[in-house]
């Protein structure tokens, strides 16, 4: 079974690999919306994959702490924060705290994404 929890950030960037033409080589703000799936068996227990609760409170210190409200390219290993990179460095800050992920999605805006599902 995959389960999912949706989170919401607010930060800038600026993408320095890009031609200096290009509008995203400046400085400016996305409202990201991130998905985090989670896959694996119903706990006889407590009915659940995975307590929400629990993905919050993860999801809270090793992302949303770091990059909320915060100039993106400032983040340890953002340096070039493109929404293709921002997903991977997701995926790796959570990877070793929740069992079963999955994978995860980033939307910058409606109509486009990334989707990050190593194999």
């Amino acid at each position: 079974m995959i389960v999912y929890r949706n989170f919401r950030i607010h930060a800038s960037r600026h993408l320095p690999g890009l031609a200096d033409n290009h509008i995203c080589k400046n400085m400016h703000g996305h409202t990201f919306n991130i998905t985090v799936y989670i896959s694996g068996e119903i706990n006889k227990k407590t009915g659940f994959v995975i307590d929400f609760y629990d993905v919050d409170i993860i999801f809270n210190k090793y992302i949303h702490s770091k990059i909320d409200h915060k100039i993106l390219n400032d983040v340890d290993g953002l340096e070039n924060p493109s929404s293709e990179n921002l997903t991977k460095w997701i995926w790796d800050n959570l990877n070793n705290h929740i069992s079963g992920l999955y994978k995860i999605k980033v939307s910058e805006d409606f109509g486009t994404g990334i989707i990050y599902q190593p194999k």
